[in-house]
């Protein structure tokens, strides 16, 4: 078989390995775009620090408290990533507008419908408007930086 066509295999392990890869790159970025333009400005809890206190039920201590919701922000991210190098394998239209789709896709799920529905968020309409363009804006960049490293991932897979 030619390197061409195995480049071009469907493979849902390395789909999800580049993936994987890929969501671990991007949470960084998404990380550094939301201390570029953060989307709190008024000291509004970060979603992952409430949901540990909804799961712990009680307030935890600093460093607990930052290695839970640390946790919770990057296994999320690298599921995130995971699952949408396995997508990309089987639905290459996943990766349309390299990844831009994606990034507003997640952000449209998560902060403006499953957070607020889960209480861990603001519903969309009590946002800030700062708060939407910080949050698609960040979650843009977890979507391009997502689809870039997962394309060049699988290339050398």
């Amino acid at each position: 078989m030619s390197e061409a066509l195995q480049v071009t295999e469907k493979s849902l392990m390395k789909g999800l390995v580049a993936g994987l890869i890929a969501g671990a790159v991007a949470t960084a970025a998404k990380s550094l775009a939301e201390r570029v333009y953060p989307p709190r400005t008024h000291g509004e809890p970060e979603p992952p620090d409430v949901l540990v206190e909804k799961i712990a039920g009680r307030e935890l201590s600093g460093p607990a408290r930052a290695l839970a919701a640390g946790t919770i922000h990057w296994g999320f991210g690298v599921a995130t990533g995971a699952a949408y190098g396995a997508l990309a394998e089987y639905f290459p239209a996943a990766t349309a507008k390299d990844g831009a789709s994606f990034g507003l896709t997640l952000a449209a799920l998560t902060h403006e419908t499953a957070l607020p529905a889960l209480g861990l968020g603001a519903e969309a309409e009590d946002q800030t408007p700062r708060e939407h363009t910080s949050e698609m804006a960040s979650h843009l960049v977890f979507g391009v930086v997502t689809e870039t490293v997962r394309r060049f991932v699988r290339k050398h897979l």
